[in-house]
């Protein structure tokens, strides 16, 4: 028999290539830890041995993905989507789980009228039919993340029906053990445990946020990182004992306990701290899950698996589908949140496994049904991939709102020339906006948002709404007439996105990039961003200059600081760029920017910035942007080619010689 040891080291190893596999084929991480349960499993290598330790340790990764759920229902939040929560979620769920009984019923009456016994109980379609309702969310979050849907009209209410799902998992944890009880015995085991669950929550939530608080406070107070850490883990592992000590679950007190700290100030730092437990710990779970699994009924039953993953996945994708739609989704909009939910999730798990505990689903029916729920979340990825063809496809009408949301924003666009693209209309947007509108330069912003682009339009403001991140927006907007592009809101992975278009599409457009600091400057910098604007950097600025002000350094004396930090750290900012109200006899005295783009037949081709001597005459090349778009740190040894845009600085004089000097033939 394995040590203890040696059981840990190996599902440490065998999480590390499951992740790598998965990360390296662009795959949520949850597959991989599926994955390698199931090679390591009884059922497959049999590595693991006895289980049943790795599974008691699996359990608390529920109890801190409960937790973490708990952390995001907050009323504020609850009220802001209550028409996907309490319209489309509720719905979904309680459509599914009432299928799944009519379902039970009809084959159970099929396989009557055939002579068969047919072994699912009334009481194990609950069951099943609650485990298939879910959907994951980890999986969804994050391929939404990455396609940047998590604003657009499917995500928002993909979800609302997923916060629903988690939030429904607390009655049904209550539900599915009271089913167990037995037909005459249900109602009382039913009202007690709901009798149970409903003072118990009264006396936590009631007072408990109060407590909460002032406990949370009291440990935060000793400024010890290890000491708030032990505490919340107490408070987690505490109120999940006593709520299973109430005859109720652990992940009902997790989640309560999550619902208590979001109430408080504390929230955001518990997030970050309890994220390290919630990964590690869940991850182990979803490979003892694996580990469940069986594969050969994927041989000896596979008839049945594939029933089991098609059937469900149509049918659940075609309800939400429907639901969606009902609730004022366009035809897309549903499709494609019906697409997206159509799977199983790991809540399902956790349903599934308490039905199988309270003997309400027989042990034929755990392997096939596994094994459908894993395929159903296998395929996820590939469903959000193809679901714009799918909904091309199904609804014609679909590809017609795009034309038409398409149409109006080229319409707006179409008589702007030289215009900056503002890409977000938050408040950075709406900022340069107005600046934009001051000097009379035409500007077209993109944002996903309906309300604020709404109330924006009906200002006379030239908003539109569109995704910035695909390239037909940015065509439409008129990308290639543009003078510039602004990314305003600061997402590394969306900003990367448009750069890539724009290189490949506009390569002569400049794009200016907003980050929160200047961890991915280089990034953004190789990728062709223009200037990079981090907000910690301009913060610090603005906090040197106020606090040099308030020590007495002289005003003039600030702002030359100011300035000179600003120069060291924005190549662009080193001078500006001559105007028509430029022409006073002390600006002309002033050094200023001027760009230079390389024509093909320039005989400086081909030979080095040094050779140039630019220097000489008294102008500095400030930065050199290639003819594919990316920025390049000026280097002496830089050869000049066709296409190249030189920033330069200097006397106006000296300016007009190094240019004649650059454009000569």
């Amino acid at each position: 028999m394995a040590s203890t040891l040696e059981v840990v080291l190996l599902y440490l190893v065998a999480a590390v290539l499951g992740v790598v596999l998965c990360r390296t084929l662009k795959l949520p991480p949850m597959l991989g830890y599926l994955a390698v349960g199931v090679v390591i499993g009884p059922n497959a290598l049999a590595l693991a041995g006895d289980a049943a330790r790795a599974h008691a340790l699996a359990e608390f990764g529920v109890v801190f993905l409960m937790f973490v759920i708990g952390l995001e229902f907050n009323l504020p939040k609850l009220r802001s989507m209550r028409a996907a929560l309490f319209g489309l979620g509720l719905s979904q769920v309680v459509l599914t789980i009432v299928g799944a009984v009519l379902g039970n019923a009809v084959l159970a009456a099929a396989f009557a009228a055939l002579g068969r016994a047919w072994d699912l109980s009334w009481q194990g379609a609950i069951a099943l039919g609650a485990a298939m309702a879910m959907s994951s969310t980890a999986i969804l979050v994050k391929l939404m993340a990455e396609r940047l849907e998590l604003d657009s009209e499917h995500g928002r209410r993909v979800l609302g029906v997923l916060l629903f799902q988690d939030l429904a998992v607390v009655p049904l944890l209550v539900l599915i053990p009271a089913l167990g009880s037995g037909a005459a015995q249900l109602g009382l085991a039913l009202s007690l445990a709901v009798a149970k669950a409903a003072a118990l929550l009264a006396v936590l939530l009631m007072g408990g946020q109060r407590v909460m608080r002032w406990w949370l406070t009291l440990v935060a107070r000793r400024k010890s990182e290890e000491l708030f850490i032990l505490n919340l883990l107490l408070i987690t592992l505490g109120l999940a004992w006593l709520t299973e000590t109430a005859g109720l679950s652990l992940a009902l007190g997790a989640f309560i306990a999550g619902m208590l700290v979001a109430e408080t100030e504390y929230k955001h730092q518990v997030e970050t701290d309890i994220r390290p437990f919630h990964d590690v710990l869940l991850g182990l779970f979803f490979i003892t899950i694996g580990m469940r699994l069986d594969w050969r009924p994927l041989v000896d039953q596979w008839f049945l698996v594939l029933l089991l993953t098609t059937l469900p996945v149509l049918a659940k994708a075609a309800l939400v589908a429907a639901l969606a739609r009902g609730f004022g989704a366009s035809p897309g909009g549903a499709i494609r949140t019906g697409l997206y939910l159509a799977q199983a999730g790991e809540f399902g798990f956790v349903l599934l496994a308490l039905g199988a505990e309270n003997q309400l689903l027989v042990g034929d029916w755990m392997s096939p049904v596994l094994a459908a729920m894993v395929l159903s979340m296998l395929a996820t990825p590939f469903l959000v991939m193809w679901s714009s063809r799918i909904v091309m496809r199904l609804a014609s009408s679909d590809w017609l709102l795009q034309s038409v949301q398409l149409t109006a924003i080229a319409k707006k666009a179409m008589r702007t020339e030289a215009h900056v693209i503002i890409c977000g209309y938050g408040r950075s947007g709406q900022n340069l906006a107005r600046l934009l509108e001051r000097e009379r330069i035409a500007y077209m912003a993109l944002d996903l948002d309906p309300d604020r682009v709404r109330q924006a339009a009906a200002a006379g403001q030239s908003v539109v709404f569109g995704d910035a991140a695909r390239l037909r927006s940015l065509m439409a907007a008129g990308l290639v007439r543009a003078s510039a592009v602004v990314i305003s809101y600061p997402d590394t992975a969306s900003a990367l996105k448009i750069l890539a278009l724009v290189h490949e599409h506009a390569p002569r457009v400049p794009v200016i990039v907003r980050t929160i600091d200047d961890n991915d400057l280089e990034k953004l910098r190789a990728a062709g961003a223009a200037e990079v604007v981090p907000e910690a950097v301009e913060g610090s600025l603005m906090l040197a200059a106020q606090a040099l002000a308030l020590v007495g350094v002289p005003m003039r004396r600030v702002i030359r600081i100011t300035r000179d930090a600003r120069d060291a750290r924005y190549g662009l900012l080193r001078g500006y760029f001559h105007g028509a109200d430029d022409d006073t006899v002390a600006e002309l005295q002033q050094a200023r920017l001027a760009s230079v783009t390389l024509p093909a037949a320039a005989a400086c081709l081909g030979r080095p910035l040094a050779e140039q001597a630019l220097h000489a005459i008294g102008v500095q090349v400030v930065s050199i942007r290639l003819a594919s778009g990316r920025g390049v740190v000026p280097d002496e040894a830089h050869p000049l080619a066709a296409g190249d845009t030189l920033v330069l600085s200097g006397l106006p004089e000296a300016l007009a010689l190094a240019e004649e000097k650059l454009l000569r033939v």
